[in-house]
């Protein structure tokens, strides 16, 4: 990963969605510039990228230390059974230390939990034991058709929901560009732009 980011990039990493007007003058000022309009293109493309890379590197990052946190969860588990175990072996069941105050042993713990198992479901549902919803499914797809909608429609309401996104740039990347050109290309960007 990077260790410096461009000033656009941190311009994007800090805005918030309640105070955009620092980014967007400082973006006015980036195409103003008398730089050329690709590099402007590219300044603007590569800062996306570089908040996309370090997104994917702490997704990365995130999904290794959870799986760590796991396996150091279940390893001290482990760890603390088996030290359970040997200290039983030699009947200690309370170890005091000077850094810590003491180790004790925990009894072993039984819990029951109890849950039914349906060995006839017909009978049951004779004696009333039964749980009717609405298949939904099967009303919009009644709605599809002209008799169904007459059957339907009475008891039902139809509700729309719009949602608006707001517009927003996708950055498509070139396939063969290399890291010393892009470094070049931003190096040249940035001296002037700022």
């Amino acid at each position: 990963m990077k260790m410096v980011n461009y000033r656009l990039q941190t311009e994007m990493e800090q805005i918030k969605s309640s105070s955009t007007d620092w980014y967007k003058h400082y973006l006015r000022g980036v195409l103003e510039s008398d730089k050329p309009y690709h590099v402007k293109a590219d300044y603007i493309g590569l800062s996306f990228q570089e908040i996309q890379n370090k997104i994917d590197y702490l997704a990365n990052d995130i999904k290794e230390l959870q799986s760590l946190k796991k396996d150091l969860v279940s390893a001290k588990l482990i760890a603390q059974e088996a030290t359970a175990d040997v200290l039983s072996e030699y009947g200690i069941d309370r170890m005091d230390g000077t850094a810590i105050s003491s180790i004790t042993l925990a009894a072993a713990k039984s819990t029951t939990k109890m849950s039914i198992k349906i060995t006839d479901p017909d009978a049951l549902i004779k004696l009333g034991y039964v749980n009717i919803v609405v298949d939904t499914e099967a009303v919009e797809q009644a709605m599809l058709t002209m008799e169904g909608m007459d059957e339907v429609d009475r008891y039902i309401e139809i509700v729309t929901e719009t949602k608006t996104t707001p517009s927003k740039i996708k950055i498509n990347s070139k396939r063969s560009s290399t890291n010393n050109q892009t470094t070049e290309l931003l190096n040249y960007a940035v001296e002037d732009v700022a």
